[in-house]
């Protein structure tokens, strides 16, 4: 009986590691912009982190010149046996990546992001959020990409009630592992429905004042059921902080992530979106609307 245990414990932690190296081929959409340095370092330093083949994604023809301008650009990270392709293609951007993407068997695709003219908020353009609804890989979006490496210490990332939350919530603590980061908040975002109670006296507000209690408690078991599953080895020395969060999903916890100056929030990616999904935003659309930080979206 304890050797059929240990079978299956062992047979457990190894399904888990297999799946827990989700990003095997990083994607990058390159532009021969101000920021291509800043671009590339972020991609190749995540590649090395991760252990992954880099493919670096240009819309347009090939020429020597890019050829050398991108290698000698990357040439840094030889010494960190960085392995990277380029894809030349001539096209519309946004057909080009995708098709990429899954020629290349891309796992996480990284996108940069824009800031709003005399504001400092950052947004997804029109080409990279057509990208983000339609393709169906994993996406990081930067905000504000670095050639010096700047520690990412605080992941935020969603602990909602959804089929794809745990594995989420996995894959944020296997980044957390990779990237060194010291914290991880799990937000749960509780719809305000849920407590149907109507404050109008002191009497209803106890009342409601327990029904939001007695919710946060359940939440916070089910996250907790939730991390229980993941190795020792990716938990330990992080901190762990569950804040469960009464509010519109999507926006309350962009809104927490930009608040407490996360490095990093990880979000499950949308389901299909319709017409009135765009016309009306909700949970991920809020996001992309308004970045609070660099975001990973998992598929």
């Amino acid at each position: 009986m304890f050797l059929k245990i240990l079978y299956y414990d062992f047979l457990s932690i190894f399904n888990f590691s297999v799946n827990l190296k989700p990003f095997k081929h990083i994607g990058i959409g390159v532009a021969f912009s101000p920021n291509l340095k800043a671009n590339l370092y972020e991609a190749a330093r995540l590649s090395v982190f991760f252990g992954a083949k880099l493919v670096l994604i240009h819309v347009g023809e090939a020429s020597l010149d890019k050829k050398t301008m991108l290698s000698m650009t990357l040439k840094s990270f030889e010494k960190d046996h960085l392995d990277y392709e380029v894809v030349f293609k001539t096209g519309n951007p946004v057909d080009v990546i995708l098709s990429t993407t899954v020629e290349k068997k891309i796992d996480l695709l990284i996108l940069g992001a824009l800031q709003r003219e005399g504001f400092f908020k950052y947004y997804v353009g029109s080409i990279a959020r057509k990208i983000t609804r339609q393709v169906k890989c994993s996406i990081l979006l930067l905000i504000k990409p670095s050639v010096e490496r700047i520690p990412c210490q605080h992941i935020v990332v969603n602990g909602l009630k959804d089929p794809r939350t745990e594995q989420t919530i996995t894959s944020a603590f296997y980044v957390a592992k990779q990237l060194n980061s010291e914290k991880i908040t799990i937000v749960e975002e509780i719809k305000k429905e849920e407590v149907s109670v109507k404050v109008e006296d002191d009497k209803s507000l106890r009342r409601a004042t327990i029904m939001k209690e007695r919710i946060k408690l359940r939440e916070n078991s089910r996250i907790k059921e939730i991390i229980s599953h993941i190795p020792v080895d990716c938990t330990k020395n992080k901190i762990v902080k569950l804040q469960p969060i009464f509010g519109r999903q999507g926006y309350s916890i962009g809104h927490y992530a930009q608040i407490m100056r996360a490095d990093l929030l990880v979000m499950n990616a949308p389901r299909k979106m319709t017409f009135w999904d765009r016309l009306f935003p909700h949970d991920i659309e809020h996001i992309l609307t308004e970045l609070p930080t660099d975001v990973l979206i998992l598929q």
